[in-house]
């Protein structure tokens, strides 16, 4: 019995032996891969292109204020075509804004005024409306940079108003508790490739007892993951959908980092954007969230993320769009 015990440790330590034997070292030359334009592009009815332009990075580089700024892409030529009306956009950065366009860019743009203020973010528009946006219009995008020409076309489909839009709190909630969420329901039309994307924006105040008294709650819309749908599964029915409360960027506000991370609450007035987004747009979106859903994790299935730029990364983007309401009460 002795022997056989013995001549058992001996295999188990022969055998984590070659295991450790078989260790090396091993490194992985990542390959280098050219710097490209990212664009950031919108459209939406009754509203002027907005067009962020940036440059891609490898996955290591620096990421603090400088580094941010130099990606920045200047002094692009940028141009909107509809219907033959060529209009060139005009760059804006924030170091040359007047204080009074401050609010407007940060509605625009979804930075706050503290982020503006810290770095020089460019951006190109237009205050001529007849390049505005319109319903059912095709918008066609131009950028010129150096060597690098970019293409890209979007089309602002009809908006469809949500059917009702509430606040409700999840299971059986008592009298006391104030958290929950917002839902909707859509009426898809019954014709296929409609696809939709959800925003929302608390445009009420903080208490005074907060330390963000008297600031609005969101800045600007926000889109929370999950945001973009199509109707592969529900065309020409009813579709009820739920979102949680997805927090600015890097946002440090107490109600960011504390429970009411992720909720909204009792007292809260939520203006909701609802739009319809073209094919290709809600495959730029829907592949961009899975990514940033799986925040790296080794179990993620890997993926592209799809963009509609010839000649570049990023999306342009028409947003067919309608807004409603929703008080949260009891």
């Amino acid at each position: 019995m002795k022997k056989t015990v013995v001549r058992w440790y001996t295999v188990i330590l022969i055998s984590l032996a070659s295991l450790v034997g078989c260790e090396k070292e091993i490194t992985v030359d990542l390959p280098t891969v050219p710097s490209q334009i990212v664009v950031e592009g919108t459209i939406e009815q009754g509203q002027p292109p907005v067009v962020l332009l940036t440059k891609s990075q490898g996955y290591f580089e620096p990421t603090n204020l400088n580094a941010l700024e130099e990606l920045v892409v200047r002094g692009a030529s940028v141009y909107v075509t509809n219907n033959g009306n060529e209009v060139q956009l005009t760059e804006v950065c924030s170091s040359d804004l007047p204080p009074e366009l401050l609010p407007l860019v940060v509605e625009l743009t979804g930075f706050s005024a503290e982020q503006l203020q810290a770095f020089d973010l460019c951006l190109y528009t237009t205050f001529d409306e007849s390049i505005w946006g319109e319903v059912n219009q095709i918008y066609e995008l131009r950028i010129e940079s150096g060597d690098e020409v970019l293409t890209s076309q979007t089309k602002i489909n009809t908006p469809i108003a949500l059917d009702s839009v509430w606040f409700e709190r999840p299971g059986s909630p008592s009298p006391e508790d104030s958290l929950g969420f917002l839902y909707a329901i859509l009426t898809d039309p019954d014709t296929t490739g409609n696809a939709y994307r959800w925003f929302a924006r608390r445009v009420n105040t903080y208490p005074s007892w907060s330390p963000n008294a008297g600031e609005i709650k969101d800045v600007s819309y926000i889109a929370p993951l999950g945001s973009a749908n199509d109707d592969a599964f529900f065309n020409g029915l009813n579709f009820e959908f739920g979102y949680f409360r997805q927090p600015a960027p890097n946002s440090i506000k107490e109600d960011d980092t504390n429970e009411e991370a992720g909720f909204y609450k009792v007292g809260d007035t939520v203006a909701v954007r609802g739009t319809v987004i073209d094919l290709g747009a809600y495959q730029y979106i829907s592949s961009f969230e899975d990514q940033a859903a799986s925040q790296g994790s080794p179990f993620a299935s890997p993926a592209n993320i799809r963009s509609n730029i010839n000649g570049g990364l990023g999306a342009w983007i028409g947003y067919g769009a309608t807004y409603d309401t929703i008080i949260c009460v009891p």
